[in-house]
This record gives structure tokens, C-alpha cells and sequence, in this order.
């Protein structure tokens, strides 16, 4: 038995996972978002349910939205800004008395789906997230790519490949930089260029459900710009299979539109990746906490 915790800026769900993968045991609350010592105790509070109703003590794995410096210990490049500095992993490591593991949750997304989701059994996985932000994990034989930075899979914030005129210099990122991927590919990225281009201002998932030409215009732009992001990233690890992951990945058209785009970019005669939505869908980031402790 293994826990996983997957720690979101205004829920923290939590499940017990046994070896075969079954979920045992499972918590959901909300954060208390903008609070690090309850944000702790939050974690806690989650694990001893999970505990009381397993009747085991289990090692426990936690996926964040950002991650811990080697240099420093501290948490960085975190959405959810209190834990930005913070020693997140040795408090929580003794508030519950045990190790605990933490990783990006986009890593998280990442090794589920290679352990058992819709990759399983791929040997070069890159995992990527469509959401709120844009971000990725890369998993390698099983094995999580951390990097000595952490930052392995951080596509969302390089430059979007291969740019139009008109996508120079692009949106300003939060990161500091312009035309960041994360700025057209995320889902305010997408509906902020259908504003731009005359449609009505509505979130990204509305979209999905908008006959107008205009929002079928933003839907092919967007399908160009993520089939030029992927190849990116194709070019650089050639991975067996890319797996979708956050709010846009539920967009089946992505999945019949964008591999027929990727021969234009990708430096081969073939394109043999193959593109999938998740297997575990929201439940992803959660199980692949719990994955952070593999069966010895």
C-alpha cells in the first residue's frame, strides 16, 4: 500500500493505491489556499483518514505545482505562491513522522500514465499538461527523468517553435519572458487569441461547445501551434508515446487533428509517436504521487 497526495492550489485530494494498482482508500478537501502551515496539517489530516480506513501506515508521495531546488531544499516555480521558499518536504517529512517523496505534478501526471494508464508499457513517455498552465514530464523505462535541475519536461516555458510574424514577439509570460508555449497553449492562452481575433470573451472549455467560425478558427490555430510544440519536443527525445493531460486534453478533435500535422515538423520520414488522452483522466496527478514509491 502506497499514498498518494496530489496538492492543487484549491483542492488536495489524497488516495491509498495497493500493488496492483487499485485505489483502497480515497479523501478529497479543500486548500487552504494562501496559508503554508495549514496547507501542512491539511496533508496530514488526509493522510491520517486514508490510514484510519486502510489500517495501514504507508509511505506517501506528493505531487506539487512546482518543485524543490537541489541547490536550496526550498520550493520554486510554484503556482501556488506560499509554498514558494518553503522547506515543504522536511516539514511535511516531520509533521508526519516518515519520508515522504515530492515531485512536479506534472511528473506525477507523467508516471502514472507510463506505469499504468494509457502509456503503459511505452519505454520513452513524455507526459504533458493542458491546462490553467502548460507543462510536462518525461519518464524513461519506468523511471521518473528528474533532472539536476528539476525542471525535466518544462516545455511550457520555452519559445513557441517555428513562430509566425504574427506570433512575434508573443504574450508576455508570467515567467518574465515573451511568447512562451504556455502563453498560446494553455487554456487562457487559447481564449485570449480567439478575443483577439473577434470571438466572444469566454473561458476555453466553453469554447468546445461554440459553432462560430470564430472559435473553429481558434480551434485550427491552436491544433497548428501545439502540433509545432510537440515536434519540439519529438525532435529532442523521441519519445514512443505523448500523453495529454489537464483540462484541453478532453478535446477528442486534438487527437484526430494534430498527428496528421506533426510530419511537417518532425525530422523523420514517419512520424511513429502516437498521441493519447489520459487513461485515468483528473485521477492521473494523484496516482502517479502514489507511483513515487515503486513496489520494491
Amino acid at each position: 500500500m502506497r499514498i498518494g497526495i496530489d496538492l492543487g492550489g484549491t483542492k488536495i485530494e489524497g488516495i491509498a493505491l495497493d500493488r496492483n494498482g487499485a485505489i483502497a482508500a480515497r479523501r478529497r478537501i479543500g486548500a487552504p489556499k494562501g496559508r503554508y502551515q495549514d496547507t501542512l496539517e491539511a496533508v496530514q489530516s488526509v493522510v491520517s483518514d486514508l490510514e484510519a480506513e486502510t489500517g495501514r501506515k504507508s509511505p506517501v508521495g506528493i505531487g506539487i505545482p512546482g518543485t524543490v531546488s537541489r541547490d536550496t531544499g526550498l520550493v520554486k516555480n510554484a503556482n501556488s505562491v506560499w509554498l514558494i521558499g518553503k522547506p515543504f518536504d522536511r516539514d511535511l517529512q516531520a509533521l508526519l513522522d516518515r519520508p515522504v517523496r515530492v515531485s512536479n505534478d506534472a511528473n506525477c501526471f507523467a508516471l502514472s500514465e507510463a506505469a499504468d494508464g494509457a502509456a503503459a508499457g511505452a519505454a520513452v513517455v513524455f507526459g504533458v499538461i493542458l491546462g490553467t498552465g502548460v507543462g510536462g514530464g518525461l519518464v524513461v523505462n519506468g523511471a521518473l527523468v528528474d533532472g539536476p535541475n528539476g525542471i525535466t519536461g518544462e516545455w511550457g516555458h520555452n519559445p513557441l517553435p517555428w513562430p509566425e510574424d504574427a506570433e512575434r514577439p508573443g504574450p508576455l509570460c508570467y515567467c518574465g519572458k515573451h511568447g512562451c508555449i504556455e502563453t498560446f497553449l494553455s487554456g487562457p492562452g487559447l481564449a485570449r487569441d480567439h478575443r483577439l481575433h473577434g470571438g466572444e470573451d469566454k473561458p476555453a472549455e466553453a469554447l468546445a461547445e461554440d459553432p462560430s467560425p470564430a472559435a473553429e478558427a481558434a480551434f485550427r490555430r491552436y491544433e497548428i501551434r501545439l502540433a509545432r510544440a510537440l515536434a519540439h519536443m519529438i525532435n529532442i527525445i523521441d519519445p514512443d508515446a505523448v500523453v495529454l493531460g489537464g483540462g484541453l486534453s478532453n478535446l477528442a478533435r486534438l487527437y484526430t487533428n494534430v498527428p496528421p500535422l506533426l510530419g511537417d515538423w518532425v525530422f523523420s520520414d514517419r512520424v511513429n509517436t502516437r498521441l493519447l488522452p489520459p487513461a485515468h483522466g483528473d485521477s492521473s496527478g494523484v496516482r502517479g504521487a502514489a507511483w513515487l514509491w515503486p513496489e520494491d
